[in-house]
């Protein structure tokens, strides 16, 4: 895959940013929100398909993207389809973090350390061009203003952003409530975009044991996987915890 085109973790990562704090909106979710980001974006690239509510590895091969390829490896490492909900809601450390990193070194954004009261060692980031972010942003106002169906990529960006709760981040107020709205129904134009966003909601409303059946799956008996145990997902190798060495990341 090539670097000319930002991925669907990128740019989620980018609307979520507060260019005023340097700080990401919905911090609880958004780590969610760039799993189901990985699955979507593996999906375009040909790696995954959906089966039912059910993700497949179709083709193992490699993207070239370092981020995206730790995630299918471990998604082939299961053997067996695995539904996105226990996926996404599997325990993943930091992958916020390493997106920020990863835009951080391609030079989408700056790191801007500090303190937090004073004391405690702190990390922002700004972008640093902001031309970047308001090509995303146009996407979504163009789609929500015309009405026109979106592209694949864009709908499913608008999905994820739903999803995570940066409708209220993106079109604030009551002025924006209309807009929120419409960015919820762009959700129907993208049924992989769609099925990894339900899947987000489902984690947050702690809805991870119960099946979400779908018209794939409405033909077969619904139950948990291999020996009735729900194996949680990882979407980034896990990192150790450097103690006070560590830079926090303000919210």
């Amino acid at each position: 895959m090539g670097r000319s085109r930002r991925t669907i973790p990128e740019e989620l990562l980018l609307l979520a940013l507060d260019p005023a704090t340097g700080t990401t909106a919905q911090p609880q979710s958004l780590d969610l929100g760039l799993a189901g980001a990985q699955l979507v974006e593996l999906a375009l690239a040909g790696r995954i398909a959906p089966d039912g509510d059910r993700i497949a590895v179709v083709v193992p091969r490699p993207t070239g993207d370092p981020t995206l390829d730790c995630a299918l490896e471990l998604l082939r490492r299961r053997g067996a389809p695995v539904r996105a909900v226990h996926w996404i809601g599997g325990p993943r450390l930091g992958l916020r973090q390493i997106y920020l990193s990863h835009l951080e070194r391609c030079g989408m954004v700056a790191a801007v350390p500090g303190q937090m009261c004073g004391v405690l060692p702190t990390t922002r980031y700004q972008a640093t061009d902001t031309d970047i972010s308001r090509e995303i942003r146009a996407r979504l106002d163009n789609a929500i203003r015309t009405g026109v169906p979106p592209d694949p990529r864009t709908a499913a960006l608008a999905a994820l952003a739903h999803a995570v709760g940066l409708g209220k981040h993106l079109y604030p107020g009551n002025e924006g409530r209309s807009s929120r709205s419409r960015l919820r129904d762009l959700i129907r134009h993208d049924p992989m975009g769609g099925l990894v966003a339900h899947a987000v909601m489902d984690v947050q409303n702690g809805a991870v044991a119960q099946p979400r059946r779908g018209p794939a799956t409405a033909g077969r008996p619904a139950g948990p996987g291999p020996r009735g145990a729900v194996e949680p997902a990882r979407g980034v190798p896990m990192q150790p915890h450097r103690g006070s060495m560590a830079r926090a990341v303000t919210h």
